[in-house]
């Protein structure tokens, strides 16, 4: 009779593809890594490459990418329908019995069974079905020919005083499959030494699979709790991880694509750290429910972190409001490559920051929520978000990297200093003002905002670019801060705006608005006092016509509006206080009725604001020094 093990829904293999360019849609020109790691780009001089020092391939994102795409470029998982599936016929029964062991020597391939006091060694390819206990002993599998070593657990307990639990030496391929309603339980002795290659209580030296309906509680009382070192692919079970260092690790990749998996660790959570070969080194979540609580990195990829149908919940260094030592990364998810979510649901909390790269981010659908003490999402090189949705509930700065672009979804951010930064960690700034009143240079960052809404609650600056900024759909609601020392918006280069709606209110002191002679024409309002949380401020047309109304949810001064109901060189009257109606964004209303507010002042489309301090001016400025 044919057994089988289920695989999880969706679990699939990816094929080995040559590393090719793929098109950033905004101007990023930095190597990140070896191997697959440059990063192709277009901006307005046309494409521009750079490459790593083996000049082998780039790695980047255009609209086009996905998480199957990128895990295409990376190394083929091991993963194989026919591993599944065996027959009960050839399965060789192991019963442990506290400090020994049995083995059946009437099934068919029980000599590849053999004990030593409480070590059982299986040394080839085949089904073994394990169960009972070894109070201090070690399952080892050293299969030095061809095939799969499958260890069926079925109500196993080991425990090793000297070692691993599980270490397999050697075999072609491993799989371990939880029996049915079988619960199983691993865990290592409490120190290793340094030079100890197997160094985790389910240890394995070949590429391993778990999977079954069981379950497993894995304790890694020395070092880690399941180790790796070639790939690593969970497909199902219910598995418990504690470990005294890194949670789960996987070489060259960490595959989990069902099941329920939760890791508690001193050190990183999930890992994979090939740092020898661009293809590997990489993490995919593409099922399951995965719930990580790390003192290091929830999860950390040498390459890529791909995302694409788990719920995954990561809590790392306490949290957002923990305070973690400056040799300690406490980072929520870190690639070194890219990280891309499409798909499932991710919530992060952490020390650090949420979601970071040192390449690019790509948000492209899901639901993810980031809580986190420094940045909610870091790229060193570009963030990209087309679609899904996207909250920073809490962050020191919302969303940061070199070039932001946004296309789609809805984001939320909130934070303590800016809300959306573009910044490479290198602008000048100069000693004069003059042109707009700013005083910074353009950097050469961007931020580009194409479609979808975005609204933003920032302590800082709201929308801060150390370079130029473009608008051409989309919704923008910035809800900026209340002390003059920032702005709402604060772009140093041009920002124009050639489509969409922007809403940007904040204090009046560092106003910016977009560069004067912008396709779209916007409104740069100054009233004469800080106005209270909950005032309505609504703008009407000669016609008498509401063609905006905003209700704010802090103090502000200064209001800028940008639609394609504008006219430019038209005047309008400002109005404060009545009602709002029709809401198109949070905050802002397509209409009102002002006949209880007082007229304000008048004010001309396509004029640029002037900061009290400064700052503003149709994008030759950008706000006063930081």
């Amino acid at each position: 009779m044919k057994n089988s093990s289920p695989r999880a829904a969706g679990s699939r293999r990816f094929g080995v593809k040559a590393c090719t360019y793929r098109v950033l849609p905004f101007l990023v020109t930095a190597a990140l890594l070896t191997g697959c790691t440059a990063v192709a780009s277009t901006g307005s001089t046309g494409t521009s490459t750079s490459t790593s020092s083996d000049s082998t391939a780039v790695v980047a994102i255009d609209e086009s990418t996905t998480a199957a795409e990128v895990l295409a470029a990376n190394q083929e998982t091991h993963d194989d329908d026919a591993d599944y599936e065996w027959e009960d016929a050839d399965v060789v029964p192991v019963t442990l019995d506290g400090d020994s062991a049995t083995v059946d020597s009437s099934a068919a391939g029980s000599d590849a069974v053999t004990i030593s006091g409480s070590t059982v060694t299986i040394t080839a390819a085949g089904t073994y079905e394990l169960s009972g206990t070894l109070d201090d002993g070690q399952i080892v599998v050293a299969s030095t020919g061809e095939g799969t070593v499958r260890l069926i657990l079925n109500g196993v307990e080991v425990t090793n005083s000297t070692g691993s639990a599980l270490v397999v030496t050697e075999a072609d391929e491993a799989m371990i499959v939880l029996a049915d309603g079988s619960t199983n339980t691993l865990a290592d002795t409490d120190s290793y030494a340094e030079d100890d290659e197997a160094n985790a209580a389910l240890y394995s030296a070949a590429d391993l699979t778990i999977t079954g309906t069981g379950s497993l509680d894995v304790t890694g009382n020395g070092a880690d709790g399941i180790t790796g070192k070639d790939g690593l692919i969970i497909n199902s079970g219910t598995i418990t991880v504690t470990a005294a260092d890194d949670g789960i690790r996987g070489k060259d990749y960490l595959v989990i694509d069902g099941g329920t998996v939760t890791v508690t660790a001193g050190g990183d959570g999930l890992k994979s750290d090939n740092e020898e070969d661009a293809t590997r080194g990489y993490i995919s979540l593409t099922g399951g429910t995965v719930d990580v609580t790390a003192d290091g990195d929830g999860m950390q990829a040498f390459t890529d972190v791909v995302f694409s149908g788990a719920d995954v919940t990561v809590l790392v260094g306490g949290g957002n409001t923990a305070t973690v030592s400056d040799d300690v990364s406490a980072k929520g998810v870190k690639s070194g490559v890219v990280t891309v979510v499409d798909g499932g649901t991710l919530s992060v909390d952490a020390a650090d920051d949420a979601l970071h790269s040192d390449g690019t981010v790509r948000i492209a659908s899901g639901e993810v929520t980031l809580a986190s003490g420094d940045d909610g999402v870091h790229a060193d090189t570009a963030l990209d978000i087309i679609g899904g949705s996207t909250t920073v509930t809490t962050s020191n700065e919302g969303l940061e990297s070199m070039a932001i672009s946004i296309g789609g979804g809805t984001v939320s951010v909130t934070s303590s200093d800016d809300g959306l930064n573009a910044s490479s960690g290198s602008s000048t700034t100069t000693t004069q003002g003059g042109g707009g009143g700013g005083m910074d240079s353009d950097g050469g960052e961007t931020i580009t905002i194409t479609g979808g809404t975005t609204v933003i609650d920032a302590g800082g600056d709201g929308f801060d670019s150390n370079g130029s900024a473009t608008m051409s759909g989309g919704t923008l609601v910035v809800n900026g801060p209340t002390d003059s020392g920032n702005g709402a918006l604060d772009v140093n280069g041009t920002f124009t705006v050639t489509g969409g709606t922007l809403l940007a209110a904040g204090s009046a002191g560092m106003a910016v608005s977009p560069e004067a002679g912008s396709a779209q024409s916007f409104v740069a309002i100054a009233l004469d006092s800080v106005q209270d949380a909950g005032t309505t401020v609504q703008l009407v047309d000669s016609a008498g016509d509401v063609v905006m109304a905003f209700e704010s949810t802090k103090e502000f001064q200064s209001v800028v509006f940008s639609s394609d109901e504008l006219v430019d060189g038209e005047s309008y009257s400002v109005y404060v206080g009545g009602t709002a109606s029709t809401e198109v964004a949070a905050g802002v209303y397509a209409d009102g009725d002002y006949s209880a507010a007082s007229n304000s002042s008048t004010v001309t489309a396509g004029v640029a604001a002037t900061g009290t301090m400064g700052g503003g001016g149709g994008g030759a400025g950008g706000g006063g020094p930081r």
